[in-house]
């Protein structure tokens, strides 16, 4: 992660200082901030490639945050939480977050449950999927291009807003015409190893997907009831 921006919002100083401190000796800049009434000011101020937001904060909760910062940007969003409900992890990805990782309630649990190294891989695994890739990787279906190679989409020649994430699956799905993925498969495939989830994460980004694309005649994202997803193409 070479000189990457990253910009910490949590209340705990505790936690803070820890992130802080990893993060740097991977050679990041790090921005902290506390209050979520400010966060969005610190945003501006820090242009961050990648977020870690908490979500219980003081002013603004992180629920709050994440909307702001969705409104204007789709810089990769790390949630943390100190719940584990599986509600709670789908609404932050139905609000835009790429990744969702539970801290402790108490910072004397630092070491277990909540393990610095793994938010830093999952930082990591988060910025190499947002990142640039050094192949161009693009598919068109009529008036709709998915690149990989900027991470863009494009509708009847306009840019679409969306995050890294509904880009990498629509992508797969795209580049894969006709295929039937499981939602076990797309989680294997798109968010990889290191994600803790469960098979609704993928319903939330084939759903937002959908609402910013809906369906055309040529091609469609289906669902195959009972199985997954696959997108296909008329012949």
């Amino acid at each position: 992660m070479d000189k990457k921006s990253i910009l910490v919002i949590d209340d705990d100083r505790n936690i803070l200082a820890i992130i802080e401190m990893y993060l740097k000796k991977e050679g990041c800049t790090v921005t902290t901030c506390e209050r979520g009434d400010t966060a969005l000011e610190a945003f501006h101020k820090a242009k961050p490639d990648l977020v870690v937001l908490d979500v219980m904060l003081p002013g603004m909760d992180g629920w709050g945050v994440l909307g702001k910062i969705r409104e204007e940007s789709d810089v990769p969003v790390i949630m943390l939480t100190a719940k584990s409900d599986t509600m709670d992890r789908i609404q932050g990805l139905d609000l835009g977050a790429d990744d969702y990782m539970v801290k402790p309630v108490n910072v004397n649990e630092m070491v277990k449950p909540f393990e610095a190294k793994e938010l830093i891989a999952r930082i990591k695994a988060v910025m190499r999927r947002s990142g640039g890739q050094s192949e161009e990787k693009k598919v068109s279906f009529d008036n709709l291009v998915i690149s990989l190679d900027n991470y863009s989409v494009l509708l009847d020649g306009k840019p679409v807003e969306m995050p890294p994430k509904e880009i990498e699956l629509l992508y797969f799905l795209a580049s894969r015409p006709g295929k039937v993925f499981t939602r076990e498969q797309l989680l294997e495939q798109v968010w990889g190893f290191d994600f803790f989830g469960d098979s609704r994460t993928v319903d939330v980004h084939v759903k937002r997907i959908r609402e910013k694309l809906g369906e055309r005649d040529e091609w469609q994202l289906k669902t195959v009831w009972g199985v997954g997803y696959k997108f296909d193409v008329a012949k």
